[in-house]
């Protein structure tokens, strides 16, 4: 089974710079994934687009080329996620790309969800009922 990394708003953040104080730890997450999949270990690492807009990510200007290569794939907000999130948002006064993050959380088919932050109780208030690890940054 499948298993899924996320990435909030910080984490997204700290690849843009290696000046970023949290850099080097995203990085190693990343790395770590790299390595799962050189071992056939099925893992993706994905970041809600709403999330990488409120962390300014363009993937097409040049700042952003190190993120670029690390094979982070968007998941789009569809109409079944939009309904998702802005249930979770009322219920939880969650910003729009937190609420994102969480429909993305609890519409997963994933065995195993991780999700690298910065604010560990938010992570886990918007995901509900689903299981899910966190990985403060």
């Amino acid at each position: 089974m499948t298993s899924l990394i996320l990435l909030d708003n910080e984490a997204i953040q700290a690849l843009r710079s290696v000046k970023h104080p949290k850099h080097r730890k995203v990085v190693s997450y990343v790395q770590v994934v790299t390595q799962l999949k050189r071992r056939a270990v099925p893992v993706d690492i994905q970041v809600p687009t709403t999330v990488r807009v409120e962390a300014g990510w363009d993937r097409t200007a040049g700042s952003w080329a190190f993120a670029n290569h690390l094979r982070i794939t968007d998941v789009a907000l569809d109409t079944a996620q939009a309904n998702m999130a802005a249930s979770t948002q009322e219920s939880t006064q969650a910003s729009a790309a937190d609420a994102h993050l969480g429909a993305v959380i609890r519409s997963s088919g994933a065995g195993h969800i991780t999700v690298i932050t910065s604010d560990p109780q938010d992570a886990r208030v918007i995901a509900g009922d689903q299981p899910i690890t966190v990985v403060t940054i």
